[in-house]
């Protein structure tokens, strides 16, 4: 791991040429190094994933988090905008992959980017995750218990329709992290996606964690998991290194 690291908020051009506020942090030297798009998760663009994209940058990768609810509420904290987000039904699935695939080509325009690029989404990110990487050429993708790939969300939640009818699209090698205990998605919901998936001959490999359920990433939340979150970051070190660094 490289501790040193430079992190600060940019402005890039996301879907249709908007300008749109992100979070980049990158490690200190010439490179090469890969890149990887974060995804925040519902509640939004928050101090919790600015740390996750620092993380990436510390293990030798240049991230980017787009703030994907700034056109909804620019300059509002990240509490009002994912409530604002949310009130006008979330963010549309076509600028969603608008915004990605603006973020994905900010990093391959970077001095010592090697060209490659990943994406990682958690909760509803990790459907956009899986959505992006069925949408843009990517080099690999990461799904962090994200719900409404195979089945809707149940009445009242955020509806998103699902998303598996482009698994015949995806671009590049998959990694599922989900917990044993979640809802949404079930681990039965996960094993369907993971067979569709194989039917269709797609790479991928999905991973789920005993005494853990939604959102065990999560450090400032009580469903924080250390050991099913130390174990994913493993495979996801090992995934990207596979995917990403060469």
């Amino acid at each position: 791991m490289k501790e040193a690291l430079t992190a600060e908020t940019i402005s890039i051009t996301g879907h249709r040429g908007d300008q749109i506020e992100a979070y980049l942090a990158r490690p200190h030297g010439p490179g090469p190094f890969g890149g990887v798009v974060v995804i925040h998760h519902m509640p939004g663009y928050d101090s919790a994933t600015k740390e996750i994209t620092r993380k990436f940058a510390a293990y030798g990768y240049a991230a980017l988090m787009p703030n994907l609810y700034y056109r909804d509420a620019p300059g509002a904290s990240p509490d009002d905008a994912a409530a604002t987000a949310r009130a006008k039904g979330g963010v549309p699935d076509e600028r969603l992959v608008g915004d990605v695939g603006g973020a994905a080509g900010h990093l391959r325009r970077l001095d010592g980017s090697n060209g490659m690029v990943g994406v990682i989404g958690y909760c509803s990110g990790g459907r956009q995750s899986f959505l992006a990487a069925c949408s843009l050429q990517l080099d690999a993708a990461v799904d962090c218990y994200g719900a409404a790939v195979m089945n809707p969300m149940p009445p009242g939640a955020p509806q998103r329709a699902p998303v598996i009818d482009l698994a015949k699209d995806l671009s590049c090698p998959l990694l599922g992290l989900f917990g044993a205990d979640d809802k949404f998605p079930a681990p039965e919901e996960t094993a369907e996606i993971a067979k569709v998936l194989t039917n269709l001959g797609k790479p991928h490999e999905f991973h789920t964690f005993e005494n853990a359920g939604h959102a065990f990433f999560a450090v400032d939340r009580p469903a924080y998991r250390v050991e099913a979150a130390n174990e994913g970051w493993e495979k996801i070190w090992d995934f990207y290194g596979r995917y990403l660094a060469g």
